[in-house]
C-alpha cells in the first residue's frame, strides 16, 4: 500500500493557480504530477485545467504542457509520443489530461484512434460531469436527473459508461478513481504508470460551482458518491475486472449508504422528486449487481502477440 508520507516533496502544481475554491480536479491533478514526476509532458485541450494552469508565461504547472483543440487530445499525444521516439527518449511519460466534455464527447474519436493504435501513453479523464470551463452545459458524463444551463429540468439520459467503452480497445490497464481517496488513487496512477501502451484512468472530480455544493463538501462528495455507490471504484487489468478496495464493502447492499444522502448535498439535485431519487438508487443496485457478478471476470478475450 502506497503511504501519502511517501509522495514527493515537490509540488508541480505551484501556488497561485486559477483553480475553484474546493476544486477536486486540482487535487487529482496535484497527485498524478506527484506520482508522474517532474519528466512527464502534458497534452491539455480546452477545458477547466487551461484555466487552472494560468496564462503564459505565469503557468501553475511545473512540466511541458501542450495546449491543444477540444477534440484532439488523443491525436496531439500520439504525436508527441511519436517525436519521443524518433528522439530516442525513454523516459519520459505522456499523459493525456482532459475533463468530460472533452472524451466521452469531443475528444472521443481521437482518443479512440489512440487506443486502437496502442499509442504508449495515460489518457486521464477528469470528471466532473458537465462541460464546468464554458457555464456548465450538459455532458454525456452527466449523471441522470442532473440540472446544468442546457437541462435546467435535469437531464433525461444515463451518463455514458466511457471506463467500458475502453474495454472495446482491449487496452491494458483501465481504472476510475476519485481524489476523496487518494492512496487507491495514487496506486492505480503508479501501475498506469509502469504499463505499456494505452492506459486509462476516469476519475470523478467534484465542482462547488457545477454541483452547486458548498466548496468545502468536495472531499466529502467524493467518498459519498463511493459509500452509496453512484460511483464505483474498478480496475480492468488486461480484460479482468475487479472492484478496488474502497468499494468491495459496497457490494454487499445492507452495507451502501442511500444515494439520497449523496444527492442533498448538491443544487443540481434539488428538483428531483422522491420518485425520481427512487429511480436513481434502483439503477444504482442495478449496477452494483452487475458489478458483483463480473467481480474477477474477464472482460474481454486475452489476446496473444
Amino acid at each position: 500500500m502506497v503511504m501519502l508520507k511517501e509522495l514527493p516533496i515537490q509540488e508541480l502544481v505551484l501556488s497561485g493557480n486559477a483553480s475553484c475554491t474546493g476544486c477536486a480536479a486540482s487535487l487529482a491533478l496535484r497527485l498524478t504530477l506527484k506520482v508522474m514526476g517532474s519528466r512527464t509532458i502534458f497534452v491539455v485541450p480546452a477545458c477547466c485545467t487551461s484555466i487552472i494552469q494560468g496564462q503564459f508565461p505565469a503557468t501553475a504547472l511545473n512540466i511541458p504542457v501542450l495546449n491543444i483543440a477540444f477534440a484532439a487530445t488523443g491525436a496531439a499525444a500520439s504525436g508527441v509520443v511519436a517525436g519521443l521516439r524518433m528522439r530516442g527518449i525513454k523516459d519520459v511519460t505522456v499523459v493525456g489530461w482532459a475533463g468530460d466534455g472533452g472524451t466521452v464527447d469531443i475528444g472521443i474519436q481521437a482518443l479512440s484512434g489512440a487506443a486502437e493504435r496502442r499509442t504508449d501513453f495515460i489518457y486521464i479523464c477528469y470528471d466532473n460531469e458537465a462541460y464546468g470551463n464554458t457555464g456548465m452545459q450538459r455532458s454525456s458524463a452527466t449523471p441522470m436527473g442532473a440540472w446544468t444551463t442546457t437541462t435546467p429540468t435535469g437531464k433525461r439520459e444515463n451518463k455514458k459508461d466511457m471506463p467500458f467503452i475502453m474495454t472495446a480497445h482491449r487496452i491494458p490497464y483501465i481504472a476510475t478513481a476519485v481524489p476523496s481517496y487518494p492512496t487507491d488513487f495514487i496506486e492505480k496512477l503508479e501501475k498506469a504508470k509502469k504499463v505499456k501502451g494505452t492506459r486509462y484512468l476516469h476519475v470523478l472530480t467534484p465542482c462547488p460551482p457545477g454541483w452547486r455544493s458548498d466548496a468545502d463538501l468536495s472531499i466529502e462528495l467524493g467518498r459519498l458518491a463511493v459509500q452509496t455507490g453512484m460511483w464505483v471504484l474498478f480496475e480492468i487489468e488486461n480484460g479482468v475486472f475487479s472492484v478496488s478496495s474502497p468499494s468491495r464493502l459496497m457490494l454487499d447492499k445492507t452495507k451502501r449508504k442511500p444515494v439520497e444522502e449523496y444527492l442533498k448535498l448538491q443544487g443540481r439535485f434539488r428538483h428531483l422528486t422522491t420518485e425520481e431519487v427512487v429511480q436513481i438508487q434502483k439503477a444504482v443496485d442495478t449496477t452494483l449487481d452487475y458489478y458483483i457478478k463480473l467481480n474477477g471476470q474477464r472482460v474481454y478475450p486475452q489476446l496473444t502477440d
